[in-house]
């Protein structure tokens, strides 16, 4: 199936030769622009772009899009999120008003514990209900690819129930590109409190070998911070991940300096979140490991009035920036990658080019999909949005509270919200 968009008042990031890796360092202000520009895509690849001078005519086979003038943006890439959860947790929100902070919340049996408690209560089904909205929600904010983690179930049976519940989302949106983590190690479940050691074994023995046989996990990822999962901890259950076919991810460096990078690099990381206590030596690991993408999320420091990650100095340093969402009930209940760039230009002091740079083709990096996703280059997938008329690309996180997505393309195909 054919796909012709004319008229596009700003053709953003889509070149002749498809760019497969991040971008790093100072190639991340680098954001070619076309306007007055149409784009051409071919059984849900982008084929052909060029300005309006040019434009093909449509065949009777080719369905035709008039941009109006408006901008055309490859789709977010959210590589961090946790929107299979069970309800929210506004009560946890108003402590945080009171003062109480994350991990004072965690010891008093919230945070994670709290939605481990809810999500037991519910039924598959009625979890995939409610992650079914949160994953058209993210959809109609221009997401077109999102990577989804466990983690709130923290036994075999409700880990297995989350992750089934992604398989079925994946099922059910078939053109939005979607990766799934086994985040078993998020917290230490409730039938383990005080014996860590005991609840690291049960994991290796019997969490891992059963997500790995059931083939639900593209990856394995481990909080490893203070209060949560020690590095050699972490090693050993990235190590027993990895035999079971599950690739490494990390959240690191969120709440202390806690070794997270080191360990990340060490087990080849595809990426390493968080990273607000990210130090200087962080960074020189990390330039020696550039498989391993540093991925800031902006949303969470907002939300907890946390500091940020130094993404300018890792930027000067050379490195590839990428941006998610960290979409979950506790610490940033937003998956807007839209409002995730706007914060990352005006708290972290991105540009607008890093910024969507970062939320685009570095975000694909980190979930291993680069090669087709996060740009508009020919020969890689055609998801993109498209804007109203807009001045330039700065406008985008300029203007942090306008909805600027008006139509979402999913691999070639307009994406409608399913009617309830």
């Amino acid at each position: 199936m054919k796909l012709l968009v004319k008229n596009i008042g700003l053709l953003v990031n889509a070149c002749r030769t498809p760019r497969r890796e991040a971008f790093r360092g100072a190639e991340m202000s680098s954001l070619p622009t076309l306007n007055d520009a149409w784009l051409l895509a071919d059984d849900g690849r982008v084929c052909d772009f060029g300005g309006m001078d040019s434009c093909p005519v449509p065949d009777a086979a080719t369905t035709l899009v008039d941009a109006e003038g408006g901008a055309v943006f490859p789709t977010f890439c959210d590589s961090h999120t946790h929107i299979v959860y069970a309800d929210s947790r506004e009560g946890e929100f108003v402590d945080k008003i009171r003062g109480l902070s994350y991990a004072e919340i965690a010891r008093r049996g919230g945070g994670i514990l709290n939605s481990a408690d809810r999500l037991h209560e519910l039924s598959e089904d009625e979890l995939f209900a409610q992650a079914r909205r949160r994953v058209e929600e993210v959809i109609m904010k221009g997401t077109g690819a999102i990577e989804i983690k466990s983690g709130y179930g923290l036994n075999t049976e409700d880990e297995l129930k989350m992750l089934r519940v992604v398989r079925r989302l994946r099922e059910a949106y078939p053109d939005l590109c979607m990766r799934s983590t086994f985040l078993g190690a998020h917290a230490v479940g409730r039938a383990y409190q005080g014996r860590q050691a005991e609840y690291v074994e049960y994991l290796i023995r019997e969490m891992i070998p059963a997500v790995g046989a059931a083939r639900l996990a593209d990856f394995i990822d481990v909080f490893c911070d203070e209060g949560f999962f020690t590095p050699e901890e972490t090693d050993r259950l990235l190590k027993a991940g990895r035999k079971h076919g599950m690739l490494p991810k990390i959240h690191g460096q969120e709440l202390a300096d806690s070794g997270g990078v080191e360990v990340a690099v060490k087990n080849e990381a595809l990426s390493v979140d968080h990273l607000e206590s990210m130090t200087d030596a962080d960074i020189r690991m990390l330039q020696d490991a550039p498989g391993t993408i540093p991925t800031a999320l902006p949303g969470t420091s907002f939300f907890l009035n946390m500091p940020f990650a130094p993404a300018r100095k890792m930027i000067a340093s050379g490195l590839a920036v990428a941006i998610a969402s960290d979409y979950n009930p506790g610490s940033t209940p937003s998956g807007d990658m839209k409002f995730a760039v706007a914060l990352a230009c005006i708290k972290m002091r991105l540009l607008p080019a890093e910024a969507i740079n970062a939320a685009t083709q570095n975000s694909a990096a980190a979930m291993g999909i680069a090669a087709d996703y996060g740009t508009l280059d020919v020969g890689k997938v055609a998801s993109f949005f498209i804007t109203p008329k807009i001045p330039s690309v700065a406008f985008l996180p300029y203007a942090y509270t306008t909805p600027l997505v008006r139509r979402v393309f999913l691999r070639g195909r307009e994406w409608k919200q399913p009617s309830e």
